[in-house]
């Protein structure tokens, strides 16, 4: 009988996950509700809604986050959603993710309900790739400015997304300014910033 009820309690939990949207767009979300959207999330919805310019985004909800570690995979329809306001996104901006010539790229902060200082993980520009940077190039025309932040979102998303860790990716920044002769950051040229990525992202 127990296992019968406990069986029951999980169908019960599942169908509450179900039930739960998970995104907010900063139009759309309560600024007031940190418990449910986090600190920053609540902060650039709040922003948003009185007209001050922030960037078009989206917040996913702190439900979603619970939802996981309670079933330790994404709760159903996230992706969906994620999707879906990714879209919107796209259409805002003009932009799309993934897009070679014209590539959407966005930013991934993490939140809470409460201040934690240092605690909260940051993954920037999320959609670079070998082949958004070429477009990217282009619409700059900085090749050097825009491989420098490749190789910082290999070792962001690296680091943060896969569990490497940062020594290896150090490693990789000295022997090539050492192969180059250089003595700071500035001094590495394009093709040492590729050379960079190249190794990295092997």
């Amino acid at each position: 009988m127990a296992r019968k009820t406990t069986g029951k309690k999980e169908k019960e939990k599942t169908n509450m996950a179900k039930n739960r949207r998970y995104c907010y767009a900063f139009e759309e979300g309560d600024g007031t509700n940190k418990k449910l959207l986090g600190g920053k999330g609540a902060g650039l919805c709040t922003m948003t809604q009185i007209g001050l310019p922030v960037p078009p985004g989206f917040v996913i909800t702190t439900e979603a986050n619970v939802d996981y570690l309670e079933y330790d995979k994404f709760p159903e329809g996230l992706m969906d959603e994620v999707h879906e306001y990714m879209e919107a996104l796209e259409k805002k901006t003009g932009k799309g993710f993934g897009d070679p010539n014209k590539p959407l790229l966005v930013s991934v902060r993490s939140g809470s309900a409460l201040s934690m200082p240092g605690m909260m993980d940051t993954i920037l520009n999320l959609g670079l790739n070998d082949e958004t940077v070429k477009g990217l190039s282009t619409l700059t025309k900085n090749e050097r400015f825009v491989y420098d932040a490749y190789r910082r979102f290999l070792q962001l998303f690296g680091k943060i997304g896969l569990g490497v860790k940062d020594e290896g990716f150090d490693e990789i920044f000295e022997e090539t300014k050492k192969k180059c002769g250089a003595t700071v950051d500035t001094e590495l040229t394009t093709e040492a910033m590729k050379e960079i990525c190249k190794a990295r992202y092997e």
